[in-house]
């Protein structure tokens, strides 16, 4: 598969952070999570008309960075922020919004929703930069850590947990899953890993190698992901 981050593309990193960075995109994007996202302290980068989205929530990103083709009211956003154009047309604006940052978890919102050929680049760019890089994908419902290797976490007894392939991967054993998966071939055109559940206590997913895949868990897991990867994040209502 060709990489949506070719080589002969300049891939300066514009904004560092030391703490979470949201990257906001122009799908269906809930205000009241960006004004929580804001209360604690998140960074806050629009992705081109991602930037519509945090300032219907009362809200100015860091920085609004991408192509700028979906963006209302340029001028007056560059009277507030950074206004970054990236005139490249190889990648998708969520692309560029993540080589052109940096930040221990980036939790990435607006990216699915309202069209389908969004949500599947989004679904690419992760299988991209999950081996050197945290990204939760934010939806309505549910959460998606990209994970490349080994992971473990806490879950309760009947938790809804998901694993699915973002290409054909084995999975050589799992601990803590109803349905265990040993040995075991997934592949987004095959056999999927939809609907799994916790038994209680440590559940623990480990694959043959580093091909990247999704853990999906429900929203009201986020902040407990987000403060498991950056252990200087506080899941609370307090600042991270």
């Amino acid at each position: 598969m060709q990489s949506p981050f070719p080589k002969d593309i300049s891939k300066p990193v514009l904004l560092t952070y030391d703490r979470p960075l949201a990257i906001v995109g122009g799908g269906n994007v809930e205000p009241a999570l960006l004004r929580d996202l804001a209360a604690r302290n998140v960074g806050l980068v629009a992705a081109d008309g991602g930037a519509d989205a945090l300032g219907a929530a009362g809200l100015v990103p860091d920085a609004i960075l991408g192509d700028l083709d979906s963006l209302t009211d340029r001028e007056g956003w560059a009277l507030r922020t950074r206004v970054i154009h990236i005139p490249e047309q190889i990648t998708t604006d969520f692309q560029k919004a993540l080589y052109s940052t940096s930040a221990p978890v980036t939790l990435a919102l607006g990216m699915t929703g309202k069209r389908l050929d969004h949500t599947l680049a989004a679904l690419s760019a992760l299988h991209e930069v999950a081996a050197r890089r945290r990204v939760i994908l934010i939806d309505e419902v549910d959460v998606a850590l990209a994970v490349s290797g080994s992971f473990s976490f806490e879950a309760a007894p009947r938790e809804r947990i998901s694993v699915h392939p973002l290409v054909p991967i084995v999975f050589e054993r799992t601990e803590g899953l109803f349905y265990p998966m040993i040995n075991l071939l997934l592949d987004p055109a095959g056999r999927l890993g939809t609907s799994n559940e916790g038994t209680g206590g440590t559940v623990e997913i480990v694959p043959r190698d580093a091909t990247p895949w999704l853990l999906i868990l429900g929203r009201e897991r986020l902040w407990d992901l987000v403060e498991q990867l950056c252990p200087a994040a506080d899941g609370g209502a307090q600042a991270l």
